[in-house]
């Protein structure tokens, strides 16, 4: 066969299965898991206690939008007026609704509940709302940013009170969906 007919015959087709692969989907899929590490900031209301650390988290989608996991922090201190520096961890699940605002943007809003614990601190557990957005940089990898306002409580009788309170928490990582 004439190599020039051949090769004239591939090139003609490559529009053809261009087209046949489809385009990529951007972001997550019903049963799609999510991979996340970040750095974490944390202040009192006042503003006067600051708390840096990382955090690890692993989801999965029940669909594109509805997210369910747990996350995994580990944070350091400096304590004004004291000179110690103090380790605490904290452990949470949490559920999260993404909203499809562009091809590649994904803002979100969700609710988390769970416990911190670690050294000089109460033992208590926690229940949090937060904001942020994913933005895919390629088809399954997106960076984030969020920010989330925790209340502690130690029973559930101190809930109602607690929420005054509160502590913010800032968050800007990376994640891969799987």
């Amino acid at each position: 066969m004439n190599r020039k007919l051949v090769l004239g015959f591939l090139i003609s087709m490559m529009p053809v299965l261009a087209l046949a692969q489809g385009k990529a989907l951007i972001g997550p899929e019903a049963g799609d898991k999510e991979f996340v590490l970040s750095g974490t900031g944390s202040s009192q209301n006042d503003l006067d206690t600051l708390t840096f650390g990382i955090l690890g988290g692993l989801g999965w989608y029940y669909n594109r939008n509805l997210e369910f996991g747990v996350r995994q922090g580990v944070n350091y201190a400096d304590v004004p007026n004291d000179g110690d520096n103090v380790w605490n961890g904290s452990t949470r699940g949490f559920v999260d609704w993404h909203f499809i605002a562009t091809e590649r943007a994904r803002p979100f809003i969700g609710a988390s509940l769970g416990g911190v614990y670690g050294e000089r601190i109460d033992d208590s557990g926690f229940a949090g709302l937060e904001a942020g957005i994913k933005y895919f940089v390629r088809p399954k990898t997106f960076i984030l940013g969020a920010a989330e306002y925790q209340y502690f409580f130690n029973n559930l009788s101190d809930v109602d009170d607690a929420f005054d309170d509160g502590a913010f928490v800032y968050t800007v990582g990376i994640g891969y969906l799987f």
